[in-house]
């Protein structure tokens, strides 16, 4: 009688992590307070302290962006506060990034699983090339609806938002650019110099003209 047997498989080894690469949530993990990174294919990359063109710009903007949230109840801002976790290797920490009230609702307490309805990156010499390519890529293909990139040293502001699958630019010659996410909201261009900004009280004054008919 001749017994059949199985025969052996050879035991595969396990895969191994990339030595060189973190996962979001090891990032997660690493992450603290006071610290502004972002992990853009698995690699940590730390954002320099700020200089103050870029301060000065994204404190103006993210105060005039927040008091017109506040005004008309639409959500929440953050700046440089929440990580955004896109994929298993990208997560951004957002100079600027909205929720609407139905997403803030779906935030756990330590970060954002998914993407903001609006963001905004202001760009420094370090950090242009990741937030006009690998972040611009990202926020694309988990389709962030408006993504507006700001260049306070060249003054060249660029805002896109998403038509079918891909972020468009649009505005490109307009005097004032009018958010196609966030109700209501918009810039004039010129306030968006950070050697000649206005006062937050009086570009609120006049947006708010404008949405009682009284002003345009």
């Amino acid at each position: 009688m001749v017994t059949l047997t199985a025969p052996v498989r050879p035991r595969l080894p396990r895969p191994k992590r990339h030595p060189a690469l973190l996962t979001s949530e090891e990032f997660l993990d690493w992450l603290q307070n006071g610290i502004h990174a972002d992990l853009v294919g698995g690699r940590i990359h730390l954002q320099p302290p700020a200089n103050l063109r870029y301060a000065d710009l994204l404190n103006f903007l993210g105060h005039l962006l927040a008091s017109n949230i506040e005004e008309e109840s639409l959500g929440e801002l953050y700046r440089t506060s929440v990580a955004v976790r896109l994929s298993p290797r990208e997560t951004f920490m957002p100079d600027l990034a909205y929720f609407t009230n139905a997403q803030v609702a779906r935030l756990p307490e330590t970060h954002a699983p998914f993407a903001p309805t609006w963001v905004c990156e202001v760009v420094s010499p370090s950090s242009v090339k990741r937030d006009t390519e690998q972040k611009f890529a990202a926020y694309e293909l988990h389709r962030v609806p408006e993504y507006w990139v700001l260049d306070p040293r060249k003054l060249v502001h660029r805002f896109y938002r998403l038509h079918v699958d891909v972020l468009e630019e649009f505005a490109e010659d307009a005097d004032r650019i009018e958010s196609v996410s966030i109700p209501g909201f918009w810039v004039k261009r010129a306030w968006l110099n950070p050697e000649k900004l206005p006062t937050v009280k009086s570009c609120v004054a006049e947006i708010l003209r404008s949405k009682s008919g009284k002003g345009r």
